[in-house]
């Protein structure tokens, strides 16, 4: 999966590895999120899955991405994870963007492309398979953090800060 091209001008782009990694949960980029300081995204948002702070901790404290998804994969999830997971993944994210400069500006330069978290691991919620399947929560927000973002800014001059906003009006797939 690359970036997808018409004319020299890419429309999409469909995975977030090389140029787009920072795209990723997996780039290493301080988030922090409630209180704590982690290492990536992707610490952050398998931390969220439990409400207990010690093992929280323990997942920040893991020296990998991979390692601290599968250390949130072994938890056990608050009762209301499928429930606020969303909005979990938008927050983190917009933290991510928001405290760092260099971030910000590389995702406001993907303006009018849409994101895709193309991926070969089969992940259908947050990203899209190699099938082309998937309901891509990941894309869909990092496009909706972004865009709100660019309401913020005149000329590439920031006008009004930005603050935290809820996902309105999205569901997830659990969500009724």
């Amino acid at each position: 999966m690359e970036a997808v091209q018409t004319d020299n001008e890419v429309l999409r782009i469909d995975s977030f590895r090389d140029f787009y990694f920072f795209l990723s949960n997996f780039y290493p980029a301080a988030v922090y999120y409630e209180e704590i300081r982690y290492p990536s995204s992707e610490h952050a948002f398998q931390a969220a899955k439990t409400k207990d702070i010690k093992i929280r901790k323990f997942i920040a404290a893991s020296e990998t991405a991979k390692q601290a998804k599968a250390r949130g994969r072994a938890v056990r999830l608050r009762p209301n994870w499928d429930r606020i997971k969303f909005q979990v993944m938008y927050d983190i994210c917009f933290n991510k963007f928001c405290s760092n400069a260099s971030l910000l500006d590389r995702l406001l330069k993907t303006e009018g492309k849409e994101l895709i978290e193309g991926n070969t691991w089969g992940d259908r919620i947050w990203g899209v398979d190699e099938y082309g399947v998937g309901e891509n929560w990941l894309g869909k927000i990092l496009m909706k953090i972004r865009d709100e973002i660019m309401q913020v800014y005149v000329g590439g001059r920031l006008v009004k800060r930005p603050v935290l906003y809820k996902l309105e009006g999205v569901k997830g797939p659990y969500e009724k």
